[in-house]
């Protein structure tokens, strides 16, 4: 039985070390050392043979087990490391390649609109100002030249806090505001939202204005009109062109409502088109030389003129964009503001 056990002892530790992959090893393992295997079967043996014999046939057989152990166990680790480095060099990290930057979220679109326009309108002179939002009665509608029975002072358009305290209905309250802290001239922009009780597809309780104001000696309405040509080149490109309707607005006088022709048909009126919807022209805001009044309030003298424009953040975004229904701009649904 001794010179079988090194008969397997031997050729087990000859196939080990010319054993090429892991799985051959295995197969060595278990072909030697498993429950049916070929020590295994040797030492199942002993019980057969004499009570003499059995301790030197069991140590030899233990000493034999313990090299075939040590001996695969020194192989596994040897093909381990293998395999190791040629999975290290198959899948070798380029330390050139850029990461990838993860997706931090984007400005929403009546935050970039508003910075284009501050930028674009910044590179003439205009500086932002801002007000509160909560207004005094007074200075939202009386300094703006807005009656005590205008119907826009009714409960049904302005949210009123309390008595003579209402959430302001636009920003022309700053412009106000401006003339009666600063002296001119002024050149000032205010953004901001402000309150109505409106709410469909193009109108929000909510919503955003941008308001324009320079007051100067000699200041005209060609000098309103070539500020006005020159931001609607700058937001809706080089081709523009604009035109003014007369208007009414009470705060200025003379007043006009501004359209800009249309970026997409590039003023050829199309019915195919989406955005004019063939009339070839897009209204964007309202404008007008400031009326005496105001400057009368604000303690301005009579040798300054000066004019004001204003337009709805929103109306900008959903012509820029294409946006269908302003109150997807509010609904904080990630699909629609990761678009942008």
């Amino acid at each position: 039985m001794i010179p079988k056990l090194e008969s397997i002892g031997k050729e087990t530790l000859k196939e080990a070390g010319s054993a090429r992959t892991l799985e051959q090893l295995e197969e060595i393992r278990i072909r030697v050392l498993g429950k049916k295997g070929s020590l295994s079967e040797v030492l199942k043996a002993l019980g057969s043979v004499s009570a003499e014999e059995r301790p030197k046939i069991g140590a030899v057989a233990n000493q034999w087990k313990q090299q075939i152990e040590a001996a695969l166990q020194e192989r596994k680790t040897q093909l381990e490391g293998e395999v190791l480095s040629q999975q290290l060099k198959s899948e070798k990290i380029d330390t050139t390649v850029p990461g990838r930057v993860p997706h931090r979220g984007s400005l929403h679109p009546i935050t970039s609109v508003t910075q284009r326009i501050v930028e674009v309108l910044g590179r003439i002179g205009f500086d932002v100002m801002t007000g509160p939002i909560a207004e005094t009665e007074f200075l939202n509608f009386e300094a703006v030249n807005i009656p005590k029975d205008h119907p826009a002072r009714d409960m049904q358009d302005t949210f009123f806090l309390g008595p003579e305290v209402v959430l302001r209905t636009h920003t022309s309250s700053v412009q106000m505001r401006a003339m009666r802290g600063k002296k001119w001239p002024l050149r000032i922009l205010c953004p901001g939202s402000v309150y109505r009780c409106d709410y469909d597809a193009t109108h929000l309780p909510m919503f955003h204005q941008i308001e324009g104001l320079w007051v100067d000696k000699d200041v005209r309405m060609s000098d309103l009109k070539g500020t006005l040509d020159f931001f609607a080149k700058e937001i809706f490109g080089k081709e523009s062109q604009v035109r003014m309707r007369p208007s009414y607005f009470p705060f200025v006088e003379p007043g006009a409502e501004v359209d800009v022709s249309c970026f997409k048909c590039k003023g050829t009126p199309k019915d195919s088109c989406t955005v004019c919807r063939g009339s070839g022209w897009l209204e964007i805001l309202g404008c007008g030389m400031v009326h005496p009044k105001l400057f009368e309030l604000a303690g301005y003298g009579t040798d300054v003129t000066g004019f004001a424009f204003g337009m709805g953040i929103e109306r900008i975004a959903m012509l820029l964009h294409q946006i269908p229904d302003l109150r997807l701009m509010v609904q904080g649904d990630q699909r629609f503001l990761s678009q942008f």
